[in-house]
């Protein structure tokens, strides 16, 4: 629509299929796909990648998830928040997906005591990855927490005073709608922390929370922001839903690609 192939959709494009990655498609999923079932999606639809988010049922399945991805070639891009049956997991099969956690609200006085407390509140997940070779995703999820110049503020914090180099950001666009008008800016801001970012279609005061990329009066210019920021690195796409899980990738992955031919 307005963004040359070699940028966007081209073989080396950031929102190639090969640099997109599936988020929110385990717990969300209407049809409670198993590990064998979500793979063969996943790899049906083109997705090679995947952050996985779970819950305390799918803790049984964590060894068959990663089998099944091997299988196919699907990259087990990021695990949520972290657990030790995990952490195990990875060791034993080589795997240093990067974890993604929430970065808390602490109260304080002041906003440095506040960074210096949401920091060493991540020290124990920082310990974790590292263990296993992995980078930790600040994940913004509302809140004080969830603030892009907090993010900023807890990622430097944390490479300053712990050396922390493997720290980054992950930033979700259906966490992001007070800050739409800001957007380009914020973007420049993060974008030397940046592991990732996932795409959702953004309306004012996230009307809907969640909606189809594509169809948000703002997809447009945030991902031409995206572009401009020099940001190439890896592009989620969610399929965070309580139907069928398949369609709303594919809802997605349409919008995306209307957006960016």
């Amino acid at each position: 629509m307005f963004l040359s192939a070699g940028l966007c959709g081209g073989a080396d494009g950031v929102f190639s299929r090969t640099n997109l990655v599936a988020w929110c498609v385990v717990p969300f999923d209407g049809l409670k796909r198993g590990p064998g079932a979500r793979a063969e999606m996943l790899k049906e639809l083109g997705l090679m990648r995947c952050a996985y988010d779970w819950r305390k049922e799918h803790v049984k399945e964590f060894e068959q998830e990663i089998q099944e991805y091997k299988k196919r070639g699907i990259e087990y891009f990021a695990f949520w928040a972290g657990h030790p049956e995990a952490y195990r997991l990875f060791k034993k099969h080589g795997l240093s997906p990067q974890i993604w956690k929430t970065v808390p609200s602490p109260k304080a006085e002041t906003q440095s005591e506040r960074v210096k407390k949401a920091a060493e509140a991540m020290l124990a997940v920082v310990k974790d990855a590292n263990g296993i070779g992995s980078k930790v995703g600040l994940y913004n999820h509302g809140g004080w927490g969830g603030k892009p110049e907090n993010l900023v503020a807890v990622c430097e914090y944390l490479r300053k005073h712990h050396g922390a180099d493997n720290v980054g950001i992950v930033y979700n666009f259906h966490h992001a709608h007070e800050e739409i008008g800001q957007f380009e800016k914020i973007m420049k801001q993060m974008k030397p922390y940046l592991l990732c970012v996932n795409l959702n279609g953004m309306n004012d005061n996230a009307e809907p929370k969640i909606l189809q990329i594509g169809r948000g009066k703002h997809d447009e210019a945030m991902i031409k922001a995206i572009l401009s920021s020099g940001y190439r690195g890896p592009i989620g796409v969610i399929g965070h839903t309580q139907d069928d899980v398949r369609e709303r990738l594919t809802q997605n992955l349409n919008g995306l690609e209307r957006l960016t031919r």
